[in-house]
């Protein structure tokens, strides 16, 4: 009895509870990706910041090549700030893929440290 629950154990960790596993660090990755919204910031990437003096102007030419330097100065601030965004967003994302890969491996050792820690005090090492 007791060996069909522990066979019934490692049947469910290594096969549904995995599984998942898997599916919640792909929601943390997904999740993360929704957080920056890259690829929004991708689509807007050279979209005046805050769509400051995003307006057409009429009027003199004056006041159109002033709307026009407004405009492409608001564009290379937005370029910037979208561009740190994207950045870290992109690391956040390695980071959360790294810890989600470490998070697998560590799944699957976890049954096996006991076994692993009994080997070891048997051999006569301390921890300590």
């Amino acid at each position: 009895m007791v060996v069909m629950v522990v066979l019934a154990f490692f049947r469910w960790w290594y096969g549904a509870g995995w599984w998942q596993r898997v599916l919640v660090v792909w929601g943390h990755i997904v999740s993360t990706f929704d957080y920056f919204s890259i690829d929004l910031l991708i689509r807007t990437w050279f979209s005046p910041f805050r769509q400051i003096s995003a307006g057409a102007v009429r009027g003199p030419i004056g006041v159109q090549i002033r709307a026009f330097f407004d405009r492409l100065i608001s564009r290379a601030i937005g370029a910037v700030v979208r561009s740190f965004m994207i950045i870290f967003g992109l690391v956040a994302l390695v980071l959360m893929a790294l810890v989600g890969v470490a998070t697998l491996f560590s799944w699957a050792l976890v049954p096996v440290l006991p076994i692993i820690g009994l080997i070891l005090t048997m051999q006569g090492w301390l921890p300590w």
